[in-house]
């Protein structure tokens, strides 16, 4: 061979390492991401934890509560960086990792398995808190007292209150959120466990009918429990419609249908929000799967639905959405990456409704395809798992840069294998303090993001950028189940 020839081959091999060099850097592991985010579950954990329990620096917490009201409340999931079990923001946390499955489970090869297991946490603690007619728990532990304490899950010894709902004390959205994610939950389940699944719809229909009868807000039956906190600011029907609708997808049974179109006029249609609070969005979203083949209804949820889409775009008229320099979706309000995910999931999800029907939506002078609602949730996972200026994923665990100081108290306090003695309400103030990173890595946990200027300052004292929450992570549990197998392209 001339040496010419051995020239041209080398230039030819290095020009190819040097292309998968540049592809493996801009690469994102979905996959890796995927079974992060559903294992930060593990870490919130409160109960008596099983052998399987894979973030071993976490231990049992909270073994008696609901003793105050003599029913059982072990189990459940701790909102965030705090030790309090908030069951509104829990419900739509279940709710979505049940429609993760519902939609995406297929997808999700051996994930599949961890994630009914999330689901489970939350629902066994639901079937407990629903376990009696006409009382509904709403709430485990003082959240002042706690709030006023850095101490580990382990160690609590702030007042577990139980606060509960009764025919004299409603609480609308919450049975509503509850029975939404009891009944998503029941389909999750439908073909790996048939009778847990029943067990899961009855109890659904039984929650769904006690917050239609009794009507009123818990804000006022929980009160300081519940506010400022989790203060519901949009009132209770908007829970009651989401409820009817999975009741509707999980039973087929006319009523609930019926329930959701007498009523769905009822709610702001320039509403477009969709967390642990507002339901508008994921309302039309959902219900669109079947109301887009029937001419007779799809005019109550179908045009609400494309206007949230074309909402996404920059140039649209119905724009409802900033966007920082890097590209990434803002709404008002703290912890801000919780609507970069769940509206990032509302866009999949009718991205393949869509595509079912051939469908695309008029936006101003702009067609918008099943793809490009695709590409804009594409970017805001690729931005919150490393893809933004601050070269920063914020997801923990994941990639070489991530935050190392979680306003978390169960991460920021060493665990009892390496400090046994018992942490006090206070005592765990030093460990706040630190600029040491974090003892305990929270993996698969997103935090609250970047500010609007693409800024992130890993520190425990900005709660709103690194405090993690769990209705952050169980919509993002959707998004990348699809994103590691795309359907559509």
């Amino acid at each position: 061979m001339s040496k010419a020839s051995w020239v041209v081959r080398i230039t030819v091999m290095v020009m190819m390492m040097m292309i998968i060099a540049v592809k493996s850097e801009n690469s994102i592991n979905y996959e890796e991401a995927l079974g992060k985010s559903i294992l930060f579950f593990e870490g919130q954990r409160s109960g008596k934890l099983p052998p399987s329990q894979r973030i071993k620096w976490r231990k049992d917490s909270a073994l008696s509560d609901g003793s105050d009201i003599r029913i059982d409340m072990v189990g459940g999931y701790y909102d965030a960086g705090d030790n309090v079990k908030f069951n509104f923001p829990m419900a739509f946390t279940t709710t979505m990792l049940a429609w993760s499955v519902v939609e995406f489970g297929g997808l999700m090869g051996s994930e599949q398995k961890n994630a009914l297991d999330a689901i489970r946490w939350g629902t066994d603690y639901f079937l407990k808190s629903t376990k009696f007619p006409n009382i509904v728990v709403a709430q485990v532990g003082n959240p002042n007292a706690d709030h006023d304490c850095w101490e580990r899950p382990e160690d609590m010894d702030t007042p577990r209150t139980s606060y509960f709902l009764t025919p004299k004390k409603p609480g609308s959205e919450l049975a509503g959120e509850i029975a939404a994610a009891l009944a998503a939950s029941s389909m999750a389940f439908r073909t790996t466990d048939a009778s847990y699944s029943k067990i899961l719809l009855s109890r659904a229909i039984q929650v769904f009918d006690f917050g239609n009868k009794f009507r009123g807000s818990y804000n006022t039956s929980v009160g300081e429990g519940a506010c400022p906190f989790y203060c519901d600011f949009n009132g209770y029907m908007d829970e009651l419609i989401w409820g009817a609708s999975w009741l509707y997808k999980a039973t087929k049974t006319a009523n609930y249908w019926d329930f959701v179109k007498s009523n769905i006029q009822t709610l702001d249609a320039g509403l477009f929000d969709f967390g642990w609070d507002g339901k508008h969005a994921g309302i039309n979203v959902l219900v669109s799967q079947w109301a887009m083949g029937d001419s007779a209804t799809a005019h109550l949820f179908i045009p609400n639905a494309d206007k949230l889409m074309c909402s996404f775009l920059p140039n649209s008229p119905t724009k409802s959405v900033s966007y920082s320099k890097g590209g990434l979706l803002f709404k008002p309000g703290g912890s801000n990456l919780q609507h970069a995910t769940s509206m990032s999931f509302l866009l999949i999800v009718y991205a393949r409704y869509m595509n079912a029907v051939k469908k695309t939506i008029p936006c101003g002078q702009q067609v918008v395809n099943p793809n490009t609602l695709i590409n804009i949730a594409k970017h805001q996972a690729d931005y919150i798992l490393g893809k933004n200026p601050m070269g920063m994923s914020y997801m923990v665990g994941f990639g070489s840069k991530f935050p190392k100081k979680i306003h978390h108290r169960g991460s920021v306090i060493p665990s009892l294998d390496t400090h046994p003695q018992h942490v006090g309400c206070r005592d765990g103030d030093k460990f706040f303090k630190s600029d040491e990173p974090n003892p305990n890595v929270l993996t698969g946990a997103v935090v609250g993001g970047p500010a609007f200027d693409d800024s992130f300052q890993d520190s425990r004292s900005i709660i709103t950028q690194s405090e993690p929450t769990t209705y952050i992570n169980a919509p993002f549990v959707g998004v990348l189940a699809y994103l590691n197998k795309p359907t559509i392209t």
